[in-house]
Formats: C-alpha cells, sequence, structure tokens
C-alpha cells in the first residue's frame, strides 16, 4: 500500500486531498498544528485503519516513520485574514516548512507536490495567466507575506528538483471553493453566502468590477490528483476558467440563496488584484484535465452545507 503524506492536512483542500487519496487506495498521513486547519474536517476519519494524524508545525523538523511515496505541501494560512493576522508565520510555513517537506520527501526518496497559488501573479498585467508569466507582486504590500512566501517555495522546490533530483510537482491553485470552507477567512465565497443566509448586506470591495474566477473543490483536486501522478516538473495553473465580476458573483449568490441582501461597497484592500482568470492549456495538454463542475451546481451544494453553520 502507497503512503502519501499531506501537510496542512486539516485545512480545507487537505482534507479534500486526503479523502481523495484514500478512495485512490493510498494510506495517508495528515499533518497539521491547526493554526488555521480545523479537527472536524476529519471527524469522518477517526475510524478509517489507513489514515492516521500527527498534530505538529511544519516549520519544525518532520519525521514520519515508514515508507513515504509522495508527500503532498498543503501547510499555510491561505485567505487575506489568515494571512494579515499571521504574517510571520506564513512566511515560515512557505520557506521554514517546504524546506522540511522537501527534506521529508529527499529522505524518504518519494514524490512532491507543493500546493502553490494565483498570487505568485500578483496583480496580473497578463490576462489570462499562463505559467509563463512572471507577475506582478508587490513584496512589501501587506500581501506580500503570502504572495512571496509561495514564490519562495517554488523556488526552493525546482532547486530540490535540479540539485536533489527530487521528483517535484507544483500546482498553482486558483479560487476555489466548496464544503468546509470556513465561514470566517475572509476569503469571497464563504464571506457572500454567509452574509446571504443571514440577510445582511453583502461587503463588495471596490465597485465590484474587479474580475475572479472559481473552481468547485472536487475539480480542483482531480486536477492535482491527476498532476502528482504524472512527471511532468514545471507549474501547472488549476482552475476554472469561467469569469466573472465580484458584482455579479454577489448577484448571483443573493439568487440562489434566496436572500433580502443588498450590496454595499466597501474600500478595495491594497494590491487587490483587478483581474484573475487562469489559462489552463496546460493542464489540459499535460493532465488531460479540465472543470466539469459548473459554479451553479457548485454553489448550490456549497450553500447547502454552509446552511446548518451559519
Amino acid at each position: 500500500m502507497k503512503t502519501a503524506v499531506v501537510t496542512g492536512g486539516a485545512g480545507f483542500l487537505g482534507s479534500h486531498l486526503t479523502d481523495r487519496l484514500l478512495a485512490e487506495g493510498y494510506r495517508v498521513v495528515g499533518v497539521d498544528n491547526f493554526i488555521t486547519g480545523n479537527p472536524a474536517n476529519l471527524d469522518h476519519l477517526k475510524k478509517e485503519p489507513r489514515f492516521d494524524f500527527v498534530e505538529q508545525d511544519v516549520t519544525k523538523f518532520i519525521d514520519i516513520p515508514g515508507d513515504v511515496n509522495l508527500v503532498f505541501n498543503f501547510a499555510s494560512p491561505a485567505s487575506p485574514i489568515d494571512y494579515l493576522e499571521l504574517p510571520i508565520q506564513t512566511l515560515k510555513v512557505g520557506s521554514l516548512g517546504t524546506h522540511n517537506a522537501l527534506g521529508l520527501a529527499k529522505a524518504k526518496n518519494s514524490g512532491f507536490l507543493l500546493a502553490s497559488t494565483s498570487e505568485c501573479y500578483g496583480d496580473p498585467l497578463v490576462h489570462p495567466q499562463t505559467e509563463e508569466y512572471w507577475g506582478n507582486v508587490n513584496p512589501i504590500g501587506p500581501r506580500g507575506v503570502y504572495d512571496e512566501a509561495k514564490r519562495f517555495a517554488e523556488a526552493i522546490t525546482m532547486a530540490y528538483h535540479r540539485y536533489h533530483k527530487v521528483d517535484t510537482k507544483i500546482v498553482r491553485i486558483f479560487n476555489t471553493y466548496g464544503p468546509r470552507m470556513r465561514l470566517k477567512d475572509g476569503r469571497v465565497v464563504p464571506a457572500f453566502i454567509g452574509e446571504a443566509l443571514k440577510n445582511e448586506p453583502i461587503s463588495v470591495f471596490g465597485d465590484g468590477s474587479q474580475t475572479r474566477s472559481f473552481c468547485y473543490v472536487s475539480d480542483l483536486i482531480d486536477g492535482i490528483y491527476k498532476l502528482s501522478q504524472g512527471d511532468f516538473h514545471e507549474p501547472v495553473n488549476i482552475g476554472n476558467p469561467t469569469e466573472l465580476t465580484i458584482k455579479e458573483f454577489a448577484e448571483r449568490i443573493i439568487r440562489l440563496t434566496g436572500s433580502k441582501s443588498k450590496l454595499t461597497f466597501q474600500p478595495l484592500p491594497t494590491d487587490d488584484p483587478k483581474q484573475r482568470r487562469p489559462d489552463i492549456t496546460r493542464a489540459w495538454q499535460r493532465l488531460g484535465w479540465k472543470p466539469v463542475v459548473d459554479l451553479e451546481t457548485g454553489l448550490t451544494q456549497t450553500i447547502e452545507w454552509f446552511k446548518s453553520r451559519v
């Protein structure tokens, strides 16, 4: 039986990835210190004999007994609220944490997959964003702690691949949503759904003309799993290229929830990207992957999950 280690295993994406790996026949070891992860995301695995959990800060040395075939590095604060409240931790987990996870992969002669982010492109001057684009990032801005942590993580991952011959993969994750998101994590999907379900004003930053592209979590995890099984080492965008404005998205949430909420407009945060849409040509050509869950279906499922948690 193959063994996979998932750092950030109690997080939104880490827990869904764990479920997929178990379904594919892996034994999984989850690692998390719950700084932003939620133990409840793993409650359904308490009696799963192929799942083990280690409570640990990955910025400390990682030692997993026995053979390891794949290391998935998903440990990191990943929402604006998180990395603005935890700037030093965000930088440390992107640097020291990634270094330790790569060290584990090297020691075990295992594959390694880095969860990177579309934030590597910053406030992009190229649209849609291809993997060849180097980005437009403010390294000393408030979002820089996350952007630069992930850019460093990509750099050290490629260094381990080139110098130590570690079998590495890099996924650049675009806006993803679905069950197990934290209601108040600062990201647009749970924020809008939470406000709509309570019939509160929906807070739109700026004039709402900035665009985003939203990928349902099952599509994202499918792309990540396919990437982990291949032999391609350059970054790969995984996301849904269907683009809409934040104002349109808020109106969609109001309609799907049947909410009485109205839109209110707030100042745009510093360095907030004006456009965000992945070019997924590489994912299609290299992995045969494209998203299959449309926004209406994904949002309906996500809203149902949040209804019992508002």
